[in-house]
């Protein structure tokens, strides 16, 4: 028997009254309320009202598979007949995450380990920090602590994510960050580089300036560097040239694990398995969450080296238990909609076709792009991409954030059917579709991104804004 509601409040009337939205403000959804999702299928979403819209974002950067497989539906109905739940605290099990972290130890770099599942990036970096200061303390280096990750980097919202996530708005009256974590500067080779350094030079520049950082901490005080391979949610930075090799040196210099966000990255979103692939990143620690169920089911994990599982497993006699772990750690459920995910990216080549589709939708987007002098920049790999709105594109002018020009983007592709992402504090937008999607899709989704643009420019322009 279905439980009925206790008034005749609309679904809208009802979420206002009672659902606290993440990032979200709030008095404007108060006035304006939620848009509600009822159905989706392949790379389109339709709400309650029946409008479609083509998902640009893969709902939050994770929809690699696309919605509507029954193969995954399928996985996880029969799991939760079998057995729905079980924990994994002190050496209990379940056969779906065991076959999973098999699995994804052999597709993962040749050095990691081992995997601790969670359930949210978030809460698998926050893993990686507590292991980071318990993997120094077991080395006898107690003052080895610090984590250095990137301003407009992000990394989630936990108490220890948030703090490595280097967005000012993630911070704001939250009373962080955690004084153990730092930020460098961001490789925003269009912005930040000076005139004329070529992207080797940038990128040595930024090395110089994160080596300057620990050695001014002290390198006996600095434990590890976490970067996501292309910045997503900070406004999809791919790294310049020679970025990741440059900065490794000052690991390998100072003593310093490498922690690879692979949140968005991996599961075959640049073009290969992992973004550490796409860009020569040699991690220690890798962190994997939305592709690994394509957002199915909530799963993260946080992967561990040979190098770091040494010293945790040699260090048991002294601490005894790995006292670290989550109720829903390894769940059933989600590990079985994970391996069906895989079977799917890996029998359909999703990888490779990333690749391809991917290089058709950068050219394609750039075409776009060049007829808009509204558009300053397009940046980022295969099926992943950033547009940067500016004042003068030739003379490289931003717009002031007060203009909100992204937010406006971002809004008028709604009414066009399209769903992209305004990024926080900055005025740029961000494609990231599921991985299925087609050419022809493509340019249907494009199609609705340069009306969108026309909108957002005349706007602009009438409400005195922008000179065009």
């Amino acid at each position: 028997m279905s439980v009925q509601p206790a008034h005749n409040l609309s679904l809208e009337e009802m979420d206002k009254q009672s659902f606290l939205h993440p990032y979200t403000p709030l008095a404007d959804h108060l006035k304006n309320g939620p848009c509600i999702i009822d159905s989706a299928n392949g790379v389109r979403v339709t709400d309650t009202k029946g409008k479609e819209y083509i998902d640009a974002m893969a709902g939050l950067w994770c929809v690699n598979i696309g919605w509507g497989r029954d193969e995954v539906a399928d996985a996880i109905a029969d799991q939760a007949r079998k057995i729905a739940y079980y924990h994994s605290f002190a050496s209990m099990a379940n056969e779906p995450s065991i076959r999973l972290a098999d699995r994804l130890i052999r597709l993962l770099p040749d050095n990691m380990s081992k995997v601790f599942f969670g359930c949210s990036g978030s809460d698998a970096n926050d893993t990686h920090v507590k292991i980071v200061w318990y993997y120094n303390n077991l080395r006898g280096k107690p003052e080895k602590k610090k984590i250095i990750s990137r301003k407009r980097g992000y990394h989630g919202v936990t108490v220890a994510a948030a703090s490595l996530t280097g967005i000012q708005m993630v911070h704001n009256a939250f009373d962080l960050p955690l004084d153990r974590m730092l930020h460098t500067e961001e490789p925003n080779y269009f912005w930040n580089a000076e005139p004329g350094m070529s992207e080797l030079e940038y990128s040595q520049s930024l090395a110089d300036k994160l080596d300057a950082m620990v050695e001014a901490e002290g390198p006996d005080t600095v434990a590890a560097f976490i970067a996501e391979p292309v910045m997503g949610a900070g406004g999809v930075l791919p790294p310049p040239k020679g970025y990741f090799e440059a900065i490794q040196k000052v690991l390998d210099k100072h003593d310093m694990l490498m922690i690879a966000d692979e949140v968005i990255c991996g599961f075959g979103r640049t073009g290969n398995w992992w973004g550490s692939d796409t860009y020569n990143i040699k991690p220690d620690m890798m962190t994997i969450a939305k592709g690994l169920t394509s957002g199915y089911q909530p799963l993260s994990g946080s992967v561990i080296s040979d190098k770091v599982w040494e010293v945790l497993v040699s260090g048991t006699p002294e601490v005894g238990a790995f006292a670290h772990g989550y109720t829903y750690s390894a769940h059933p459920i989600a590990a079985a909609a994970a391996m069906a995910n895989l079977d799917i990216i890996e029998r359909e080549d999703l990888v490779g076709k990333c690749a391809t589709t991917g290089a058709y939708f950068q050219k394609k987007l750039n075409e776009v792009a060049d007829k808009h002098p509204l558009v300053g920049q397009v940046r980022g790999v295969a099926l992943l991409a950033g547009v940067e709105l500016v004042a003068d594109r030739e003379k490289k002018v931003p717009l002031p954030l007060s203009s909100k020009a992204a937010p406006r983007l971002a809004a008028h592709c709604l009414e066009e059917g399209l769903v992209s992402r305004a990024l926080m504090q900055m005025n740029a937008v961000s494609f990231s579709p599921p991985l299925v999607i087609t050419e022809s899709e493509v340019d249907e989704m494009l199609a609705r991104f340069d009306r969108a643009l026309v909108k957002t420019a005349d706007e602009l322009v009438k409400e005195g804004l922008w000179k065009g």
